[in-house]
């Protein structure tokens, strides 16, 4: 048995900061500097009491009531966020509960970022490869925006909240429909982007509260999100192109033959900058960042999802899924959809 994606869902917070809006917060970047540079013309901002698993229960609520999926086939529910409700409980124990899952199911968190949904995919196949289960419910749901400082816009820029649903099945095929799998990590990258206080090893204090201005002018503490924009860049353009070599010869197939590349959707200006680099034609190369942004793991599935909607993504096709970011940590695989929800 091998996993099949049948469903993907997506929701994003009722609340929308549009470029225009943080045009007028930092008159200093024109709303059209922004947007060349970002590609993103809109985000959507989680409310003061909207939480990851909110956003998780709102977009797993709606992937069942279209009818993909009853919630008691669900037998594995895997949550990917690194803006958990709680130091502990699981996250994903208290979603189980809100939608109705059956206590018989399996429930964990995965704390990985941009590359986080290929390696909830990669989770999602074992289990169902193992018999282990039949029917997985992969989750991903970000709030970054709780961790972002107001005053910098190095960040608000880019990010956006939002929460996406895939429902695997388990099919009875002779080749699988998802993979094989390549990953990557480097911690080395660990503090290029990071929010440092708030964990065990620098707990929260009226230190690491105090703000300070960078050299571009944007003020944050220690208890906000920094990106180091220019390494996260440095990163990406040598690790991507190295994980499709990897996956391409591991699949045995060629650029060529990828009938579609869905990239974590970062900003415009990388994801141009890497299909250049990678002679990747832009007929075959999605973007599906301007009216959310960067939703870190949710990105991939809102691409997916928007792409089947105006049918790019075709059933059968050879799609190549390409995950890298906070971490460091990469990864990357290939998927044969079905007649996706």
């Amino acid at each position: 048995m091998h996993a099949s994606v049948s469903a993907i869902e997506y929701y994003l917070p009722e609340k929308a900061v549009s470029t225009a809006d943080l045009a007028r917060e930092f008159p200093e970047w024109s709303a059209e500097k922004i947007e060349a540079k970002t590609g993103i013309g809109c985000r959507h901002i989680a409310a003061s009491d909207e939480c990851s698993s909110d956003l998780a229960v709102a977009a797993a609520q709606k992937l069942f009531a279209q009818g993909s999926a009853h919630v008691e086939e669900i037998d594995y529910l895997l949550l990917c966020t690194q803006s958990p409700d709680h130091f502990l409980p699981t996250t994903a124990c208290l979603v189980q509960n809100r939608l109705g899952i059956p206590t018989s199911a399996g429930a964990v968190d995965i704390n990985l970022g941009c590359s986080g949904y290929v390696y909830g995919l990669g989770l999602a196949e074992g289990l169902i490869a193992t018999g282990q289960a039949r029917s997985v419910l992969l989750l991903t749901a970000e709030t970054y925006s709780k961790f972002m400082n107001e005053r910098d816009r190095s960040v608000r820029t880019v990010f956006g909240d939002a929460a996406a649903a895939t429902l695997l099945r388990a099919v009875d095929t002779k080749e699988p429909l998802l993979g094989p799998f390549v990953y990557g990590t480097d911690g080395a990258g660990g503090p290029n982007l990071i929010v440092p206080a708030g964990g065990m090893r620098q707990p929260r204090s009226a230190v690491s509260a105090v703000e300070v201005a960078d050299d571009q002018g944007n003020l944050r503490s220690q208890d906000d999100l920094f990106m180091n924009g220019p390494e996260i860049f440095n990163f990406t353009l040598s690790a991507v192109p190295e994980s499709i070599e990897r996956l391409l010869q591991k699949a045995g197939v060629a650029l060529e033959d990828i009938e579609l590349f869905v990239f974590h959707q970062a900003n415009r200006y990388m994801l141009d900058h890497l299909r250049k680099r990678l002679h990747i034609p832009s007929e075959k190369f999605y973007f599906a960042l301007e009216n959310c942004g960067n939703t870190v793991s949710s990105t991939i599935p809102i691409a997916l999802k928007r792409a089947s909607l105006e049918g790019v993504l075709k059933p059968g096709s050879r799609v190549m899924l390409v995950g890298f970011g906070v971490g460091y940590s990469w990864g990357a695989t290939l998927l044969r959809p079905s007649a996706m929800a």
